[in-house]
This record gives structure tokens, sequence and C-alpha cells, in this order.
């Protein structure tokens, strides 16, 4: 592989989770017909739980009035894992990889993708690890940091990362997070007290993405991307 494979990168601010969706959608189909390049794109989301394809409904614990009083969406996704949550003060990386660019599999692009995340709470000051057997995503003194799901179509991956910056973790109170009723999660402000903002982290968080992955990375603007989805995506909350 290349040291310098290019790879785009786009930050879309804070997008509503069914318009990036759409556009993943879109981007993968293009990447894999060579129509885009592989693309990273970095977020955070309004409120929503979110159902992979692992999920039951009584891993939501709240009640419709409930999700409704605190503005919280539920939305059935096709990505792996269970129930998760993603809101504000969450970064938030959908990679859209044709791997056989890369030269790796899945094990090993997942752990690409945790090690990213690890390398990058280590410039921090922050101690993480990988999940244990039967634990995805990323870790610190047995509390998560950072969640993992994603979904292959052919050679293309899609959906990604959720690392917890100034999460609201009362939020994940309402679902079983992930299937594990006895795992906590965490986020950076409650381990160090710093409140990192998510473009921030998103920017530092992609030099690590770029080492780790051996590429190079080319900002590009949300109205760039291949179609009006993007142009909707990028846009303010509450799309």
């Amino acid at each position: 592989m290349s040291k310098s494979l290019p790879v785009r990168a786009c930050w879309l601010g804070s997008a509503r989770y069914r318009s990036v969706w759409d556009l993943q959608a879109e981007l993968v189909d293009a990447v894999r017909d060579g129509r885009a390049p592989d693309t990273l794109l970095l977020l955070e989301h309004p409120h929503v739980f979110t159902m992979g394809k692992a999920a039951s409904a009584d891993h939501l614990l709240w009640d419709e009035a409930e999700r409704g009083r605190r503005a919280v969406e539920v939305i059935w996704s096709d990505r792996g894992g269970e129930a998760t949550y993603h809101g504000p003060g969450q970064l938030v990386g959908y990679p859209i990889l044709d791997l056989t660019h890369f030269g790796i599999t899945i094990p090993q692009y997942l752990e690409k993708l945790e090690q990213s995340v690890i390398d990058y709470m280590d410039e921090l000051g922050i101690a993480s690890e990988p999940g244990g057997p039967g634990l995805t995503g990323v870790w610190s003194n047995g509390e998560k940091l950072a969640a993992i799901g994603i979904k292959l179509n052919r050679s293309v991956v899609s959906h990604g990362f959720a690392l917890n910056l100034t999460t609201a973790l009362d939020y994940f109170e309402g679902i079983i997070p992930c299937g594990h009723a006895d795992k906590r999660p965490t986020s950076i402000a409650a381990l160090t007290g710093r409140r990192i903002d998510t473009e921030t982290a998103a920017r530092g968080y992609a030099r690590h993405f770029e080492r780790v992955f051996g590429t190079q990375l080319a900002w590009a603007s949300p109205e760039s991307l291949i179609s009006s989805q993007a142009a909707r995506a990028g846009r303010l909350p509450h799309i």
C-alpha cells in the first residue's frame, strides 16, 4: 500500500442520523464503483438512539413519552451491533473505505480503527485499550469511551465509531448500551475535566487516522460530496 494513498475528509458539523445514513449509502455505491474516493466523514449527531442489527426492542429502556421529553429519536440501523446513543459532544467518524485499496481484512480494519482512537486518547494523556473478548470499542478503566459498529458492502466499509467528548452520559440510561447492562460509559470530560469541542477533536483525531491507515487526508466541503444529501447533512442541527 502506498503511504500517500489519498482519502477525502469532510467535517459535517451537527447532522441528523438519517441524512448521514443516506449519504453513506450513496458514498458506498460511488466508492465501490470508482466514482468517488475513499472518504472519512466526521461529525456529531443530535440526540438519537440507533439500534443495530443485533438490537432488540427490550434494549430501549425509556418509553416514548420520556424519549419525547428528551427529544431523542429512535432509528433502526443497518450497522452491526446493538443499541447505542449519539448526541451533542460526541465525535462520530464514518470511514467509507474500499478495503482492497488498503490491502487489509475486516479484523485488521477494526484493529486499525480502534488504534486510531487509542492513539488520539494517548495524545490527550488518557490510557485506553480495545475491549476484551466479546467487547468492541475503546475502553478506559473498564468504562467505554468509544463505540464501534460497522457495515460491510462487498469490500466497502461504512458506519464507524462514536467517541464521547463532553457527552451527557445520562442519555445512555435510556438504553442497554451495546447489549451490556453492566458496562458503564465514560467521556473525556468525565475522565479529565477537559471540554474539547467536536470540531477540534475531529481535526486532532484525523492526524491519527492518517498515520494508522498510512494515508493522506484531503479536506473537502460538504457541498463537494456526491449529491444534495451532503448539503442537507452539513447544515445546522434538526435538519
